[in-house]
């Protein structure tokens, strides 16, 4: 069965009624997401992540948490990571600011800038599917930095700068070798000129039950029965 798409507005839908008709909290679907690229990370790390060294770039939103999970995943198996966080911590709040504490418990802040031309991998976490508008600011600053690095580059549900509706890029817009999309691809990862941007295009489980999904409308099957990560054709 071929891969149903969501647009922005409906991804948001099914955001809400996990919360608010399954009882299935925000911080677990970042868990789930978090973890979930982590092993993707390890995945096109060759299965090998001791000694490999991880950027993470994080925005302070929920696209950002699920970045700083990531993170702390891949420390707890062996890699050296760099998270960054792109805003002020001292501004993050809710969940997001809750990921930061632990990665500032572990010490996982770099105490300077990481050098992203010597990264193993880059992972984008920057902007989710939440984007209006072209990046701007130090997210902006990022993303470029990161596409001049020539290192291999996996974003997280969508590459920031990516319209997730329509698949236009915006100015800037992270060139990612992979994308990690969550529960369904996001419709503007399957346009065709968004190819440059997605890179290989990933589905990773996050846990929506399949009734959410007929509750909307929205056909899936049983795509994750073997694996929780599936390439999307």
């Amino acid at each position: 069965m071929p891969f149903p798409s969501v647009t922005a507005a409906q991804m948001a839908e099914v955001d809400r009624l996990m919360i608010e008709a399954y009882g299935i909290l925000l911080i677990q679907m970042m868990e789930n997401a978090g973890r979930q690229l982590a092993e993707q990370a390890r995945r096109m790390l060759a299965g090998r992540l001791a000694g490999q060294t991880v950027v993470v770039l994080c925005g302070a939103g929920n696209n950002g948490g699920g970045g700083m999970v990531a993170a702390r995943h891949l420390h707890n198996r062996g890699a050296i990571v760099h998270p960054k966080m792109v805003a002020d911590p001292a501004r993050l709040t809710g969940i997001p600011a809750h990921q930061w504490r632990i990665l500032e418990a572990l010490e996982l802040e770099p105490k300077t800038v990481p050098e992203l031309s010597r990264a193993n991998m880059i992972i984008d976490a920057l902007v989710g599917y939440g984007l209006s508008g072209d990046p701007r600011g130090a997210v902006a600053q990022w993303i470029e930095l990161a596409n001049a690095a020539g290192r291999p580059i996996l974003a997280l549900d969508t590459p920031s700068g990516l319209d997730p509706t329509t698949g236009c890029p915006g100015s800037p817009c992270v060139r990612a070798t992979a994308t990690l999309t969550l529960a369904l691809p996001k419709a503007g990862l399957l346009a065709p000129e968004a190819r440059p941007y997605v890179g290989d295009l990933y589905l990773a489980d996050i846990g929506v039950p399949p009734e959410l999904y007929q509750q909307l409308g929205i056909e899936v099957d049983r795509w994750f029965e073997s694996d929780s990560i599936v390439p999307v054709g």
